[in-house]
């Protein structure tokens, strides 16, 4: 029998204040990399969920999904050896307040605020090319209603 593919569903936050956009520095099995505070859909959440999760994890500041940005589909071939399909849902929305004492998830070096120039000129450190994708998206005005994703209360159900 033939295994069914399925991509790696993840989503992630473009988060811009003041002309500047927030990103983690984050240890790889390729270096210390750029990224858009960002992780995987876990089981008994919604994509919206998962992105607050995900923020607050990474960078100790709540935050809530306002729109959609993009939903995006890519293939990543490592050097290590992976080569795994991630299906992206990309939020922007309201960043909260900081919590001083939250430990940043592992692996998270910690934070940085760049201007887009700033994040166009460190694209050879970026851990995807999504991280620039979806920031330009973002800078272009794309937004999609969170209506558009429904999650069934069948997600929560034990």
């Amino acid at each position: 029998m033939q295994t069914r593919w399925k991509p790696s569903v993840t989503v992630a936050a473009v988060i811009e204040q003041d002309g500047r956009f927030l990103l983690v520095e984050e240890e790889t099995s390729e270096g210390l990399r750029l990224n858009n505070p960002a992780g995987h859909l876990e089981p008994c959440e919604s994509p919206q969920q998962a992105c607050a999760r995900e923020v607050l994890e990474e960078t100790a500041h709540a935050f809530r999904p306002t729109a959609l940005v993009g939903v995006y589909l890519a293939r990543f071939q490592r050097h290590s050896g992976g080569d795994i399909t991630y299906l992206r849902m990309t939020f922007c929305g309201q960043l909260g307040e900081r919590d001083p004492l939250r430990r940043l998830d592992d692996g998270i070096v910690g934070t940085v605020w760049l201007t887009p120039q700033e994040v166009r000129a460190s694209a050879h450190r970026h851990r995807s090319p999504l991280v620039l994708r979806c920031m330009e998206d973002y800078l272009a005005g794309v937004r999609h209603p969170l209506a558009v994703l429904h999650t069934d209360e069948s997600v929560w159900r034990p």
